[in-house]
């Protein structure tokens, strides 16, 4: 889905979370269940597995990487809002993980925001089906202008002008 975006010459903005790195919450007064068990798992560790790119979503060339978020949100303290505005962008499509938490929010976000909001099946992960079935079947529709699977959007690609 992502080569087929490149290749329609549709802006690709790759929203990493934030990399753990020692002293990440120690400002923090209120930390949630999930960002503690992050902080003493060292989940996402700067230089470690988990904390470096996979090689099939690294991000390319001409791809916009925004600042690290580690809420749930890519829109909240982060430069997605000003790249997004920047490069002309209304409609934004939503993928990666996890489907209930960050795309979630980041899609609900955008939608206050504004923008036209796709959610993709088949390119969001959840830790269960039910969380899946949450995100894309009971939430989305409040937030989402359109929930497409990975193929539609393939498709909407190719016929894209940008």
């Amino acid at each position: 889905m992502v080569a087929a975006a490149r290749a329609a010459g549709i802006q690709v903005i790759v929203v990493p979370h934030r990399r753990w790195r020692e002293g990440n919450f120690a400002s923090w007064n209120f930390l949630t269940a999930d960002q503690a068990g992050g902080n003493e798992n060292r989940v996402f560790e700067d230089g470690a597995w988990g904390g470096d790119w996979h090689p099939d979503f690294a991000p390319q060339e001409n791809d916009v990487v925004v600042h690290e978020h580690s809420g749930q949100s890519g829109l909240a303290n982060t430069d997605l809002d000003l790249q997004l505005k920047k490069h002309g962008i209304t409609h934004v499509v939503t993928v990666g993980m996890l489907a209930n938490t960050c795309i979630e929010s980041t899609s609900r976000y955008a939608m206050e925001l504004g923008y036209h909001v796709t959610l993709v099946r088949g390119a969001t992960a959840a830790w269960t089906r039910e969380m899946l079935h949450a995100a894309h079947d009971l939430n989305g529709p409040s937030f989402a202008h359109a929930i497409l699977n990975a193929d539609e959007i393939v498709t909407a690609f190719k016929g894209a002008r940008v």
